[in-house]
């Protein structure tokens, strides 16, 4: 079939050593958060009834659902209640929901031009026509999106912060998107995957509560603000959508693991979440510090470091003609993870850069990492 052979030609990159400086998407959970989760771990076991052994409502647990609503109501300024909320694996299962629901073969999507490659991979899946929309410092050129497809049926974005590059969508740019997709009866999946970690300022409001969840779809994911091993992720529909999601999540695996709702319902009860956020955004904010002064102070002649406001990660631009596959190469050999940004352009004329995760190191790990890299491409 037509399908199955599209999903056979799709690239899919091996597993990179977890351990290895500088890989993106780890985490890490201090000893309080660890001996916190243990007791919550504890405390659910015991909390469940026989009723939880079967099966239950596919959008999720109502309890956890509602102690989400009321978290990204808070933190986010997310315009929802627990009904609009489904809980998914994560930010990946929440975006093949609305492809699958919303897209139909041959319908143009806006995509960042570059973009989030699983996010492409799963339009592709459903046949869906991508049509790469350039970012520049203010994020999204929707003007150009408006020229290119101005009938898409959908636009993928990360407005909080960009991947790979890191940019915010600007104020005007998001009221832009929002008047495009009212005109263009269109939908706007917002993918805020690393809401809770901004570094300097306050954290951004979510493009949802501009719109009021009247065309914006938002997915977040608690495997960024806990740990990847977790599987537990959410979107927040529009009322229309709600059943057509729910019923879709019903059909793909049933429901979430019911011990582990109860698992993060009773950590986000007990105030460890909250708590866990605080602490991992300094240390994530020492991290990234300590990984653009070593990155400076041994490599400033090759490359030249964004400094984010807010994610997991960086991007160091390289100088001197390098190329980003070849310097991947090189620091892969020299036991170091970086990923080169030129392969995640579709259409948009590449820029040579290395992407470095540090959420997942302490500092102490940043110098050696970067002076392996030195080694490797200085």
């Amino acid at each position: 079939p037509e399908r199955a052979v599209r999903l056979a030609a799709t690239p899919v990159p091996p597993p990179r050593p977890g351990e290895r400086t500088f890989n993106t998407g780890r985490t890490l959970m201090d000893a309080r958060a660890q001996a916190a989760w243990s007791r919550s771990a504890r405390r659910a076991v015991r909390s469940l009834s026989a009723g939880d052994f079967g099966y239950a409502d596919p959008a999720g647990d109502l309890a956890l659902r509602e102690a989400i609503a009321a978290y990204l109501r808070a933190a986010r300024g997310v315009r929802c209640e627990a009904d609009q909320v489904i809980v998914t694996t994560g930010a990946q299962h929440a975006q093949d929901i609305v492809a699958r629901v919303l897209l139909s073969p041959g319908d143009a999507v806006w995509a960042e031009d570059p973009g989030y490659p699983a996010s492409l991979r799963i339009l592709e899946a459903v046949g869906a026509q991508i049509t790469p929309v350039p970012v520049d410092a203010d994020g999204l050129v929707v003007a150009e999106g408006r020229r290119l497809a101005p009938e898409a049926r959908a636009a993928f974005v990360t407005p909080s912060h960009q991947y790979p590059l890191g940019m915010a969508l600007s104020m005007a740019r998001r009221l832009e998107l929002l008047a495009w997709a009212r005109e263009a009866r269109a939908w706007v999946v917002e993918d805020d995957y690393a809401s809770e970690f901004r570094y300097d300022g306050p954290p951004l409001t979510a493009l949802q509560g501009l719109d009021g969840g009247q065309r914006v779809i938002y997915v977040g994911t608690l495997n960024k603000a806990l740990f990847p091993g977790l599987r537990l992720g959410y979107l927040v529909a529009p009322s229309a959508l709600v059943e057509p999601f729910r019923q879709a999540r019903r059909m793909m695996d049933r429901q979430a693991p019911t011990l582990t709702q109860a698992m993060v319902l009773d950590f986000m009860q007990s105030g460890e979440f909250a708590a866990h956020i605080r602490r991992r955004r300094v240390a994530y904010g020492a991290q990234r510090d300590a990984l653009v002064r070593a990155l400076t102070e041994r490599l400033g002649h090759r490359v030249e470091v964004a400094q984010p406001d807010q994610g997991l990660h960086l991007v160091a631009y390289l100088k001197d003609g390098l190329g980003d596959q070849e310097a991947e190469a090189l620091a892969d050999a020299n036991n170091v993870t970086v990923q080169a940004i030129s392969r995640l352009y579709r259409g948009a004329a590449p820029r040579q850069g290395l992407l470095l995760g540090f959420s997942g190191f302490p500092v102490r790990a940043m110098a050696p990492g970067v002076a392996r890299l030195a080694r490797a491409i200085g």
